[in-house]
Formats: C-alpha cells, structure tokens, sequence
C-alpha cells in the first residue's frame, strides 16, 4: 500500500514548479509587451510615412506653383506674339514631304543657332502637328487655359533629328515653320498620338533660355531617403 505522504511534492520538485511558472509568467509578459511594441512602433512608422507624404505633396505643390507663375509671366510676355501662328495649323499632302523644309515666317535678332544638334542654349515654343491636321503637341495650354503658354520647351540635343536639323540657323527671337520626313521623326515607331512612318510639321518660336526651377533639396532626400546621400557622394567623387 502506498502511503499518502509518498503523494506529496517534494520542496525541489515545488522549486523546480515554481521556477518554471515564473518563466511561463515573464515569458508572457514580455510576449505582450513586444507585442505592444511592435503595435506602437508600426503606427510612429505609418505616421511618419504619412508625414512625409504630406510634406513630399507640399513640397510638389509649391514647385507647381513656382513653375506656373514663371510660366504666366512669360506667357503674358510672348503670347499675342505667337498666338498668330496656329492658323499655320493645316492638313498637308504626306507623300509630299521627302526631305526636311524650312521656312522663316519670322527672322529673329538674337543670337544664332549655328548648330541644333549641339548648341541648345535657347527655348521654344511651338505647335506639332500631324498630315490631317491633328495638333498631337503644343505649348498652348489649352485644357487649363487657351489664352495661355505652358513653361517653354529647354532646348536639348535629345529631340527629333529634324528638329535639331531645322533649327540650326536660327536667330533668337525667330519663327519658323519645319517640314520633316517621317525619317527624321519617328520614323516607323509609333510614338504616342503619332502613329508610325509619319511626317510632321512644326511652328517653332525661339526665345531665350527659360530654366524650369528645380525642387529644393527636402524633397530629394525625403523622396530618395539614405540614397540621396549616397547619390551626392557619389556626384561629388565624379567631379
């Protein structure tokens, strides 16, 4: 027969309960705090996401808005003088245009384009238009406002070949109307509103270099984070 003192636990036994009651306790405990932790920590991060969504938006904002009024102010200053081109704006014979024509509808008295695809110290503003008359691109703003120009187009060595070809010659200041082969266009790639093998034909009025405004530095490094510091490093190194 067993006695009912063999029953009972003995004092290391109960240590031993004891000890591993206590672990379950603390193990909870810093379960739910990590828990919480994590809970506070996951909704600063959503904040400061937020934050900083609000700030890159701000930022964008008052970029827009610094670009639309240098936009107005040279608008105001170059609008009654281009305006009168869009009747240039007429279908033409595509089978026609075989090699790239220029016509000045103005002479300007500035200084010269002696060289589009190299020298692109200058703006423009133009009209593009496709064989049936189709404006595929303008610098009239004419979904905000008709009587109005966008930012003037910078001038780059990246646009068609024949443009860089057609302006070449150019006086700032200047109007001229281009005529371009599909060859030196897009040739048989669609781009956008043009479909391929299209000619196309431009106004384009040049005028002084209009440098669009750039973003300030808070918003580099809230958009690029640690890499913008890496970038500017980088930048740096190469000059």
């Amino acid at each position: 027969m067993i006695k009912n003192d063999d029953k009972k636990t003995s004092p290391k036994q109960r240590i031993v309960i004891c000890a591993i009651a206590v672990f379950m306790l603390a193990a909870t405990f810093m379960l739910y705090v990590g828990m919480v932790l994590n809970y506070q920590n996951g909704e600063k991060k959503q904040q400061t996401q937020t934050e900083k969504q609000q700030r890159l938006t701000e930022l964008m904002q008052e970029h827009s808005a610094e670009v639309n009024q240098l936009a107005q102010g040279l608008s105001e200053k170059y609008f009654n003088d281009f305006v009168g081109y869009k009747d240039r704006v007429k279908s033409f014979n595509a089978a026609d245009v075989t090699s790239l024509k220029t016509k000045d509808l103005k002479v300007g008295d500035g200084a010269t384009i002696e060289d589009g695809n190299e020298d692109t110290d200058y703006s423009a503003y133009y009209i593009g238009w496709l064989s049936d008359g189709t404006i595929f691109d303008s610098s009239f703003d004419s979904k905000t406002s008709p009587t109005s120009l966008k930012f003037p187009l910078e001038g780059s060595t990246g646009m068609i070949q024949g443009w860089l070809d057609g302006i070449s010659g150019m006086k700032i200041g200047g109007v001229r109307e281009l005529t371009i082969p599909s060859v030196l266009a897009y040739g048989e790639t669609d781009n956008g509103t043009i479909p391929a093998n299209s000619p196309l034909k431009f106004v384009v009025m040049l005028i002084p270099k209009q440098v669009e405004p750039d973003y300030p530095e808070e918003f580099y490094k809230l958009y690029y984070g640690d890499a913008y510091t890496t970038m500017m490093q980088q930048s740096e190194s190469e000059e």
